[in-house]
């Protein structure tokens, strides 16, 4: 039997839980030390609850935050969790996405406050005094735990053998450092070994330290608020409210599908290449609609593959969660409610669901937005007027590394660059912005040439690079920065073959370009890779546009 609420408390209760995990990602921006998270803003943060269940996200990066619920999974499954305690995972096969990506989690602890214990029948008894061994002590009521805060940050690197850590590996281990789900804080203390042991593996050991501090922070600013919360409404009430909050998404979501024309919906797209091969990479869905359930079913999608584009499990779930929701018009608890109607079907061992020891960086970055392209493309043929043309389909993931001869350490610089929106059934698609599975923003020409030996000699719009049609696709960027020292440049990027498609007779946009400029000669290079760097070299990135609407 459904539980009855109050609407008006209910929508209290989201926005509370919603500027929680806001409040959680002010905070780790504003005191990390990367521009990656404080300028760029490539972070997430959402709360859980006492079971695992996403309860509210921030309005933060979609690839991070459809895959987060399985990180947090994995860190339960795998570590006994107390007060204080606070667990960092990355490993791409154990509920993270790429190694890049570090999840910390912690737990919201409650401490009865009336000197009384719960027993195992849920009657309360009065704490006795301990034995006579210790007669100052008394045997306190258990903490429990009831709610999880976590947080994703991408680490400017994390190992390996390129600086980023965003290089062709063709396995995981050349990948960086991968970080199983591991105990980084106990009892409130940071645990210095396993710290040391992880900037031991990574370039710039200051600033990834000073990103791990913002990241604990972040954490204990959530738990606060959340302590608040209990405190002013009571912990019933609140856990209650999370409950139906998750119970309303899944109602919504429901009804959304239950939209959409019962039947079949079929398309394929394709990535370029994974870099080592020049050949196209299939990616295959059929999404099947019956009342208010979906089925999206992967099969046929290619096998995984040698080089850096395979998604593991969580960025494909992470893909479909954004899909349909944003086929939901307003506001909507972002909780574990939204997959409860969609069953996704990604066959193991595929480029979709990778299996251990695959080479996964652009999984998270390039495959996931395919996936969006896909899953647009077969849903354009139920909803042809909601559904927009492709969007740049790419992150442009760009990394440059060497040593700051300003201070003689190593720096780390990563970027992924803007592109072209699709056009949308009644409007163009807007110019120069990170379309789909990527929120984050441009790192300002400023604070790059402050933090790093780089310089911006251009950043504009890409004019004409959007799909002609009714209705224009969005124009990409050009990005070009010279480096001033020695170093080393990786590029992991798409749609340099295939170009964004359009829909209903637009046009696709043009594809997107990457160059070395050396003294004056223009050399075109593959979308995927690494490039020894000279002083005065300029990489010029042109991305893709939007594909167009209509004719």
């Amino acid at each position: 039997m459904r539980r009855r609420f109050d609407p008006i408390t209910l929508e209290i209760y989201r926005a509370l839980y919603t500027s929680v995990a806001e409040e959680m990602g002010i905070a780790l921006r504003r005191t990390a030390f990367s521009p990656n998270i404080k300028e760029r803003r490539d972070y997430s943060c959402a709360i859980f609850d006492s079971d695992g269940r996403v309860i509210a996200q921030g309005d933060h990066m979609p690839v991070h935050l459809g895959s987060m619920p399985m990180a947090v999974a994995a860190a339960l499954s795998e570590v006994v969790m107390a007060p204080g305690d606070v667990v960092a995972l990355n490993d791409p096969f154990a509920g993270g996405t790429h190694l890049p990506d570090v999840t910390l989690i912690a737990g919201v602890w409650v401490q009865p406050k009336d000197g009384r214990r719960q027993t195992a029948d849920g009657r309360k008894q009065k704490a006795a005094r301990q034995s006579d061994r210790s007669p100052a002590s008394y045997l306190l009521p258990p903490a429990s735990c009831l709610f999880y805060v976590a947080n994703r940050a991408h680490h400017a690197d994390i190992g390996g053998a390129t600086p980023g850590s965003m290089g062709l590996a063709t396995d995981v281990y050349g990948e960086g450092l991968r970080i199983p789900p591991t105990r980084i804080v106990g009892g409130g203390a940071v645990d210095e070994g396993v710290m040391r042991l992880i900037l031991a593996n990574v370039r710039g050991q200051t600033e990834r330290r000073g990103d791990f501090q913002a990241q604990i922070g972040s954490l204990k600013t959530g738990e606060a608020r959340l302590l608040e919360l209990v405190e002013r409404r009571g912990a019933r009430e609140a856990t209650a409210y999370a409950t139906h909050l998750i119970a309303y998404s899944a109602r919504i979501m429901r009804h959304a599908i239950a939209t959409i024309p019962d039947g079949e919906y079929e398309a394929e797209d394709w990535l370029d290449d994974d870099g080592i091969k020049d050949e196209a990479i299939p990616i295959r869905v059929k999404v099947k609609i019956k009342g208010d359930q979906a089925r999206v079913d992967f099969t046929g999608s290619a096998p995984q593959v040698a080089g850096a584009i395979n998604a593991v499990e969580a960025i494909t779930v992470s893909a479909v969660s954004y899909v349909f929701r944003c086929l939901i018009a307003g506001e909507i608890p972002a909780s574990a409610g939204l997959m409860e109607p969609i069953e996704v079907l990604a066959p193991a061992g595929t480029v979709v669901n990778a299996v251990h020891p695959a080479s996964v960086a652009g999984g998270n970055v390039e495959t996931s937005q395919r996936i969006v392209d896909v899953l647009f493309k077969a849903l354009s043929h139920a909803l042809p007027d909601r559904i927009p043309a492709a969007s740049q389909g790419t992150m442009n993931n760009l990394t440059i590394g060497g040593i700051d001869p300003r201070t003689g350490q190593e720096f780390s610089y990563y970027e992924t660059v803007a592109g072209g929106m699709g056009a949308r059934p009644a409007q163009d698609g807007m110019s120069a912005v990170h379309t789909h599975m990527t929120n984050s923003l441009n790192t300002p020409a400023e604070a790059l040439e402050y933090a790093y030996p780089l310089r911006v000699s251009e950043y504009s719009i890409r004019k004409g690079s959007g799909g002609k049609g009714k209705h224009r696709g969005g124009d990409g960027v050009v990005r070009e920065i010279e480096s001033l020292v020695p170093a080393r440049m990786s590029l992991l990027a798409d749609r340099r073959k295939h170009a964004p498609y359009g829909l209903s007779g637009g046009e696709a946009g043009k594809r997107g370009r990457n160059l070395i400029i050396r003294e004056g000669n223009v050399r075109e290079i593959n979308s995927k890779g690494s490039w020894e760097l000279q002083p005065g070299d300029r990489v010029r990135i042109e991305t893709p546009g939007g594909g167009g609407f209509g004719r």
